[in-house]
């Protein structure tokens, strides 16, 4: 540990407490070996005026749902001090009365709901407290000899054993430094749990903290390893969807499997005690929540229903079963991490953010565990005090105030000509309706044009690209799902008789050959996916060709019987696929405003005239068609394949 402190930095917030305490709360949070992904908490102690013009002491400390690491002063809700001491003295005080009396006791009722460590914060006298969690300070108090551990390092600190956060940690705190002088310590430790230090000064109460941390890391340096063995190894990306797939349906739901193959998580995955050290229980009970109490052993070759996730389940139920009390609903029993063996470890979530935390958690979850066992071994807190957590109170009641997931939350697409137009708009669509999207096109822009997704610089005529590109999805994000077949290309003014064969060769193979040549490459991946649909871009020429755009005209034709034959075969694996057929989708780079004119001008129509020129007098925009994408691929459409559904206003020639 290093202090961040920065002298000219923190003179910035000089006479503004609030400014100061959010200044080294993203110190703290800027340190993922103090603090992860919304874990810690902070406070400072001042005096405000309420709306009545009064001079109140507050506590102003973290709120539910920030960060330290970006937090605001909005972030900190202020609540009345002395009241909130007050609780500390209760005899016993449930977490659902707790949370409903600090909130009357906040001067702004729109504000975040304060830390369940409120009360902690407001009756430790000093004005600036800091809590972390820090790796180095968990992996010691997780040693069988950790209390021993930590009274010869931290002598000038408190060492309490572990209760449950919220108001008993509170009333245990409460109870400990009532009757003594608290600035002869510098911190309290909580086994298993993390630290506390304070001060009048924000810095000393921040460096306070990288201090005690370096001398648990000092201490981790000598008599530990903290160097762990790494491993390189080739992965079966089939298997990782097949895996994904088992993870899903345990869930209910559509999951991503982000495989984390780096060296040292292989490494990590290739110990021949890893089923026995990986599976004790979190380093902290906070990271249940998030990660679930232990992960799934995967063998290297999983069998194809991949039985470990199955088992994984089972032993789910077994264990609620042995600690639930009444009332309680419990949690879906899928895995939320797996240790896949030699492959690496897997974190499992219905969105990119989620499976990022899981990883990070399992990252540092090795490395503590490993570190560790050098030192002797680690031992995690029991499956009583773990359960007692992931089921608590507070926690439970959140489950009844999730809203609806997304219609393709959890699922993973692949969009063909997807810089601009249709591609585009489907890529969005998709998205905003909860999918994790890859857009793939021949333009380099396409990286760019993808905001939220992942844009792959792909010539689909390339089967060798495109087999990399599909691959690196799978290797990304665990499977595939979705695949929209819409990369192509138009050209029109030449009669038969006059066609270049370039032209026809060029037409025919970017529009036929390569939309058969994604599906192949995609088709198996699909047949492992979540409720998978392939949705085919077709055209109103398909039956309702014009002149001089034969080669066009056949190319649309011969993808849409294409889907036809693929909806035969691919439906005894449950793979839907359909065609939509657009026309006259005018806001697309294709038609540029002098094309538009030239091309009205031929029918003696005005711009919008001809924007309009169909049975609804409505003009069709990509947008448009991206929704219709989204849709079909969706539950709306899942008895439904082998359909083809036109997006054209209506046009007398085709009905």
């Amino acid at each position: 540990m290093h202090s961040l402190w920065n002298d000219q930095e923190a003179e910035a917030c000089a006479g503004d407490d609030l400014a100061l305490r959010v200044y080294t709360s993203r110190l703290l949070g800027s340190d993922e070996y103090l603090v992860m992904h919304g874990g810690g908490n902070t406070s400072v102690k001042a005096v405000v005026r309420d709306f009545l013009g009064r001079d109140v002491e507050v506590l102003y400390v973290k709120g539910s749902g920030w960060d330290l690491e970006t937090i605001e002063k909005p972030g900190f809700p202020a609540l009345r001090l002395d009241e909130t001491k007050r609780l500390a003295d209760l005899k016993a005080l449930s977490d659902e009365e707790m949370t409903r009396q600090l909130r009357s006791f906040m001067l702004d009722p729109s504000s975040p709901s304060p830390s369940v460590e409120a009360i902690l914060h407001a009756i430790v006298p000093a004005k600036f407290v800091d809590h972390t969690h820090a790796d180095a300070m968990v992996t010691l108090t997780n040693n069988p000899q950790g209390e021993a551990i930590m009274q010869e390092i931290c002598s000038d600190c408190l060492i309490l054993p572990y209760v449950m956060p919220g108001f008993i940690l509170s009333k245990q705190v409460h109870e400990a430094i009532r009757d003594i002088d608290l600035d002869r310590y510098k911190g309290i430790i909580l086994m298993h749990h993390g630290i506390f230090t304070w001060s009048d000064d924000a810095r000393v109460a921040y460096e306070n903290m990288i201090e005690l941390v370096s001398r648990a890391e000092a201490y981790i340096a000598e008599h530990g390893q903290t160097n762990h063995p790494e491993a390189q190894h080739d992965v079966n990306l089939p298997d990782l969807a097949r895996i994904r797939r088992a993870v899903s349906e345990a869930r209910g739901s559509a999951q991503l499997a982000m495989l984390d193959r780096s060296a040292s998580a292989q490494g990590y995955a290739s110990r021949k005690d890893v089923a026995a050290i990986a599976t004790r229980g979190p380093i902290t009970p906070e990271h249940v929540i998030r990660a679930k109490r232990i992960p799934a052993i995967v063998a290297r070759q999983p069998a194809g229903d991949v039985p470990e996730v199955a088992g994984f389940s089972r032993a789910y139920a077994t264990y609620y079963e042995a600690h639930k009390t009444e009332g309680l609903q419990m949690l879906d029993p899928a895995p939320r991490m797996a240790v896949w063996k030699e492959n690496g470890c897997i974190a499992f979530g219905s969105s990119v953010k989620e499976c990022g935390i899981v990883t990070d958690i399992t990252r540092h979850t090795r490395q503590a565990i490993q570190t560790g066992e050098s030192l002797g071994g680690w031992q995690a807190l029991s499956e009583q005090e773990i359960f007692d957590l992931e089921y608590w109170s507070l926690e439970q009641a959140k489950l009844g105030k999730r809203g609806a997931a997304k219609e393709h939350q959890g699922k993973i697409a692949v969009v063909t000509g997807a810089c601009s137009g249709i591609g585009k708009a489907a890529c969005e669509a998709l998205a905003r309706d909860g999918a994790t999207v890859a857009g793939i096109d021949i333009d380099p822009g396409v990286v760019d044009a993808l905001e939220g997704m992942t844009g792959i610089v792909c010539d689909v005529t390339d089967d060798n690209a495109v087999q990399a590109a599909v691959d690196q999805v799978v290797a990304a994000f665990g499977g595939l799902d979705i695949i929209v077949c819409n990369a192509g290309i138009f050209r029109s003014g030449e009669r038969i008789e006059e066609q270049d064969d370039e032209a026809w060769n060029r037409m025919l193979t970017v529009n036929l050959t390569a939309t058969q040549r994604f599906m192949k490459i995609a088709i198996p991946y699909l047949k492992l996916g979540v409720r998978p649909s392939i949705i085919v871009v077709g055209s109103r020429n398909y039956a309702a060709p014009g002149p001089g755009a034969a080669a066009y005209s056949v190319s649309k034709a011969g993808i849409t019987q294409l889907a036809r034959v693929a909806a035969l075969e691919l439906a005894p694996d449950g793979v839907r696929v359909n065609v939509v057929h657009p026309d006259a989708v005018f806001d697309t780079e294709l038609w540029t405003d002098e094309a538009l004119e030239r091309s009205a001008k031929r029918y003696g129509m005005t711009v919008e005239e001809y924007k309009t020129k169909n049975l609804l007098k409505t003009e069709i925009r990509s947008a448009d068609v991206g929704r219709l994408i989204s849709v079909m691929a969706g539950d709306v459409f899942r008895a439904t394949t082998g359909a083809q559904v036109p997006i054209d206003g209506g046009v007398d020639r085709v009905i």
